[in-house]
C-alpha cells in the first residue's frame, strides 16, 4: 500500500514536470514563429498555439497604445496578419526568453518570462526592446495552448544601424 502511494506521488510529480516543459515549449514555439513572421507566413501555425477564446494584449503605457488588446483566436490572427503583407516589416527579428517561471495547477498554468528582442526593419531602422511576458495556458486535447498573453515594455531603444553586418567575425590569431 505504501509503495502504491509512493508510485502515485512520483507519477503526479512527473506529470507536473512534463507539463511545465510542454508549457515552456509552447511559448518557445510561439517566439520562434514570431522570429520568422514575414510576407506569406502561414498564420495557422500561430493560431494552433492559442485557445479559441484567448486574449493577447500590450500592457503599460507604451505597449497598450502600440499593440492594444485582442480577444479570440481570430482577432489575434487578424492582428498578426498585418505582418504577413508586403512589404516585409522585419529584416531581422529575434526573441530571447529568460527568467522563466512556470507554475502548473491541473490543466491550467501561469508563466512569465523576460524578453529581449533585437529587431531590424525593412525601413533600415533597428530597435532593441525588453519586455515582461506573462501568460496563462490551458491543456486541451491537442496539448498546452496559450489562453492569455500579455507583454509589457520594460525598455526600448532605437539603434542607428542594422543588427546584422557582413564584417568578418573576429577570431584569435
Amino acid at each position: 500500500m505504501e509503495l502504491d502511494k509512493s508510485v502515485q506521488a512520483m507519477q503526479v510529480r512527473l506529470k507536473a514536470l512534463e507539463d511545465e516543459k510542454n508549457v515552456s515549449a509552447c511559448m518557445n514555439r510561439y517566439m520562434k514563429l514570431c522570429d520568422v513572421l514575414d510576407v506569406g507566413f502561414d498564420l495557422k501555425l500561430l493560431a494552433d498555439l492559442f485557445t479559441e477564446d484567448a486574449t493577447w494584449e500590450g500592457k503599460g503605457s507604451r505597449y497598450a497604445k502600440t499593440f492594444g488588446r485582442y480577444e479570440g483566436r481570430d482577432a489575434i490572427m487578424d492582428m498578426f496578419a498585418k505582418y504577413t503583407k508586403p512589404p516585409a516589416h522585419f529584416e531581422l527579428n529575434v526573441h530571447f526568453l529568460a527568467n522563466e517561471i512556470v507554475t502548473v495547477d491541473g490543466n491550467t498554468a501561469t508563466a512569465s518570462w523576460v524578453l529581449l528582442q533585437p529587431s531590424s526593419f525593412s525601413t533600415g531602422k533597428s530597435q532593441l526592446s525588453c519586455a515582461r511576458i506573462t501568460a496563462t495556458f490551458k491543456e486541451e486535447h491537442q496539448g498546452w495552448k496559450i489562453s492569455t498573453f500579455q507583454t509589457e515594455n520594460l525598455f526600448s531603444r532605437p539603434v542607428n544601424s542594422p543588427w546584422d553586418h557582413n564584417a568578418p567575425l573576429p577570431v584569435p590569431e
